[in-house]
């Protein structure tokens, strides 16, 4: 088995590459492409199921991956993009997501509405007490997130389940990252009200009501 400089035994030829090069070789390799989808697919898919849910999301994802397929030959890392495709497929997806805000606001709106679990077998019951509180927190979320302007639904979700810096989620949505701060500071602000004056990290613990 022949191996070029840096690459190991078991490694691919794609697995040694960046993003940006794989999407360069793609250019004249279409084939090429299939690699960028095996790394990134498992996340997108995360982050748009849990703004629109699974069904939704299977399509949106394999939308987002032929829009950028399509659109390759637009991507350059030295405009800005750098050479982690995330930003670029996140900001795809994000403009997916886009076209479906009343049924993302309604999907919420019904999280909120869920009722907290009561595990009545639950030996101990400040462990009860617990998950009930931890479904409140569920429900003031999921309305909260349901009452934000969309721009600042966007920037909070690409950070918080898009695991993107801010510099990254500015790459995504084609703005300047003062901009993505800004956005930021106000859905913070907005959560930390409907949770009473808590941090938000509990954004985290919005899940799947399907």
């Amino acid at each position: 088995m022949t191996v070029g400089p840096g690459v190991g035994i078991g490694t691919t030829r794609a697995d040694a590459e960046s993003d940006a090069s794989v999407i360069a070789r793609s250019r004249d390799e279409p084939e090429a492409f299939a690699a960028l989808f095996d790394r990134h697919v498992d996340a997108v898919h995360r982050y748009v199921a849990r703004r629109l849910g699974g069904e939704v999301a299977d399509d949106l994802v394999a939308e987002t991956f032929t829009t950028a397929f399509q659109q390759r030959h637009r991507f350059d890392p030295a405009r800005g993009t750098g050479p982690d495709a995330r930003p670029w497929l996140f900001g795809i997806a994000t403009n997916l997501v886009s076209r479906h805000r009343r049924a993302e606001a309604r999907r919420f709106k019904a999280m909120a509405r869920v009722p907290a679990p009561a595990d009545h077998d639950e030996p101990l019951a400040d462990r009860a007490a617990d998950r009930v509180a931890a479904g409140a927190v569920r429900r003031e979320l999921a309305a909260a997130l349901a009452s934000l302007p969309p721009r600042h639904r966007d920037v909070l979700l690409l950070v918080a389940w898009g695991e993107l810096s801010y510099e990254e989620s500015a790459r995504a949505l084609g703005v300047p990252v003062g901009t993505v701060r800004s956005r930021l500071h106000r859905a913070r602000s907005k959560l930390r009200e409907a949770l009473g004056g808590s941090h938000p990290t509990a954004l985290r613990e919005v899940s799947d009501h399907e």
